[in-house]
């Protein structure tokens, strides 16, 4: 297994960024739930998850990131401190926002979420990313199943996961609408233009620059 990332270099100003991404990740997240409007899809199963279990949805999601993790292991892919936090951090954060945020309101005002959700979304990508400490476990599983079957694209097995989670997640009830459509459009091009201008110079390769889902 090849580490993935180490605070060698620059470890203060990493930390801060990762923790900082991470947290504003769950910000993101809140966000776009609140807005009633659609999730995108590891969000969609998330609350499908969390509506049949009666679990929180920050629980829910701390408890998929860590089953995805364990599927690491047979890629032969090693966490890094970036790929823990990210399970922990961000379902707590989730948590906390949505306790502070009503439900509903008026349409004007839940766009107003959903927009603020998938842009702080594609920022948050970039901070924690941009770190270099590790990518969250549902990118690391998409990354490392290309690397043991390198034949197979990008493309196709991210298509496949999200295609087979945001199924899953509609069928135990999440949210599917506008919002889903909205954030697969837009967070490819935020995370291509987010990541490079959050990555921290350094002399070893960023690692896991694909865009996440939390939370990824």
């Amino acid at each position: 297994m090849a580490a993935i990332g180490n605070l060698r270099h620059r470890p203060v100003r990493r930390l801060t960024q990762l923790y900082v991404g991470l947290a504003f990740y769950g910000i993101s997240m809140a966000l776009m739930i609140r807005s009633g409007l659609g999730l995108n899809p590891w969000d969609v199963f998330h609350q499908g998850l969390s509506e049949r279990t009666g679990l929180s949805f920050g629980t829910v999601t701390i408890a998929v990131g860590a089953v995805v993790l364990l599927l690491w292991i047979p890629l032969r892919q090693r966490p890094g401190i970036g790929t823990v936090s990210n399970v922990v951090v961000i379902g707590l954060v989730v948590d906390a926002t949505l306790a502070l945020l009503p439900a509903g309101g008026p349409l004007w005002a839940r766009i107003g979420l959903l927009v603020a959700g998938i842009v702080g979304n594609g920022a948050a990508t970039g901070l924690y990313l941009g770190a270099r400490l590790g990518p969250g476990p549902r990118d690391g599983l998409m990354t490392g199943f290309v690397a043991r079957r390198p034949q197979r694209s990008i493309r196709l097995v991210r298509t496949v996961i999200e295609v087979t989670v945001l199924a899953l997640g509609f069928l135990l009830g999440g949210t599917v609408g506008i919002g889903t459509v909205a954030y697969a459009l837009a967070i490819g091009p935020l995370a291509q233009l987010f990541v490079p201008l959050f990555a921290v110079a350094g002399p070893e390769p960023a690692a896991g620059r694909v865009a996440p889902q939390p939370a990824g």
